[in-house]
């Protein structure tokens, strides 16, 4: 039998499907990893030091096979929009809360990062890429604000597609929406 591109090996549809189908089953679950209760316990602690719901932090965690050791933060993300008068109070209950995680900023715009660290709670702050950045630049930038982390233990939270991009060409963990995140 031929199998075309794109083909994800499932079973067939010829005759005897019932069963293939079962076994194909029955080894897919095998391969899924069966935690012990109490490390299923820490993830939920520790997705909810990070702010973030269990899905979202099991996601990043097994495509990563890494904790989330950083967060960058797009002021965008923040909603530090110039004028800028005060961090939104949501922004900033929410920043308060994380623990045992950097909070790196990515200052835009007109923005520079004293006054971004004056107003929020974050332990860092870099000038985020320019609007047309090539993805070589954009992973400079990128590298330079996560200094010696490693990448693919860094999520972005992000409001647009642009800022979706920066995550794809620097190869962090992912990418979560303001919106969702907040």
């Amino acid at each position: 039998m031929s199998v075309g591109l794109g083909h994800n090996r499932g079973p067939s549809l010829e005759a005897g499907r019932g069963w293939r189908a079962h076994c194909w089953g029955q080894a897919r679950a095998a391969l899924l990893p069966v935690l012990p209760i109490e490390v299923v316990r820490m993830r939920v602690r520790r997705a909810a030091e990070l702010g973030l719901d269990y899905k979202t932090y099991a996601g990043v965690r097994a495509t990563t096979g890494r904790d989330i050791i950083a967060f960058l933060f797009s002021t965008n993300a923040l909603r530090l929009l110039p004028p800028i008068a005060q961090l939104p109070h949501d922004r900033e209950s929410k920043l308060a809360t994380i623990r045992n995680c950097g909070r790196i900023a990515l200052v835009q715009g007109q923005l520079d990062r004293q006054t971004v660290m004056s107003l929020a709670p974050l332990d860092d702050a870099h000038p985020a890429p320019a609007l047309l950045a090539s993805d070589r630049e954009v992973r400079s930038i990128l590298r330079d604000a996560i200094g010696a982390l490693p990448k693919d233990a860094v999520v972005l939270i992000g409001d647009s597609h642009l800022e979706r991009d920066w995550c794809a060409s620097a190869r962090l963990a992912g990418y979560i929406s303001a919106d969702r995140y907040f």
